[in-house]
């Protein structure tokens, strides 16, 4: 079976950052499921 790698898209990061300012928190993960392996898809976000 071949595994397709879906890339997270700048709306992703845009629509993290908004609900960050919007709850106040300084520190939020996008974690992209669709990786084979889960570490490389999880992106760490500071404000």
């Amino acid at each position: 079976m071949r595994f397709r790698e879906e890339k997270l898209q700048r709306i992703h990061t845009a629509q993290l950052l908004t609900y960050m300012r919007l709850a106040e928190m300084n520190t939020g993960l996008l974690i992209n499921f669709n990786v084979e392996i889960l570490k490389t898809g999880i992106k760490r976000f500071v404000l």
